[in-house]
């Protein structure tokens, strides 16, 4: 009899075990991506233009110390990958390339979501590249992938920072 019992409780533990480690899988999904160069978190971005709309990952550089390191020193960057700079105080930014290896389009978001310009920044350029107005925030994708995708001025760009810890 204890036999049978005991038998029974190792086939419920092994059952809760498994519903456990859904959940543990279901919240595992469920956490902000991580990108594994930067340490920074990864969301769903994208640009709507006329026809379609494009998607994108993208890192979100949200700290002044984050911002200043952006994709510095960075050799590589997928086709739908990018950076978002966002601004907590919507102004008028101003970027550079400085210890920027690959050629960026940096793109400037005002604050109807909407893009304000873009400029087709060089590696290791120290030109001052800035919006042509009050801007939300700043992406950076790969040099040229704009005018590949035909993502213009004026193209919505979405997106949903996520939650700030604490």
């Amino acid at each position: 009899m204890i036999s049978t019992l005991s038998a029974l409780l190792l086939l419920l533990g092994a059952c809760s075990s498994g519903v456990l480690d859904g959940s543990a899988a279901s919240a595992k999904a469920a956490a902000p991506a991580v990108h594994p160069i930067s340490g920074l978190p990864v969301i769903d971005l994208a640009v709507k233009t006329k026809s379609k709309a494009h998607h994108f990952r993208v890192e979100v550089a949200a700290s002044q110390e984050e911002q200043a390191k952006g994709l510095m020193f960075r050799t590589e960057m997928g086709a739908d990958e990018g950076m978002l700079f966002p601004e907590e105080t919507p102004r008028r930014p101003s970027f550079w390339m400085k210890n920027t290896v690959i050629p960026l389009d940096i793109i400037y978001v005002g604050t109807d979501g909407r893009i304000l310009n873009i400029v087709n920044a060089l590696p290791y350029d120290l030109t001052p590249l800035p919006s042509e107005g009050v801007a939300i925030a700043v992406l950076e994708l790969n040099g040229g992938r704009a005018e590949q995708l035909g993502i213009k001025p004026g193209d919505k760009v979405s997106w949903k920072l996520p939650k700030k810890a604490g």
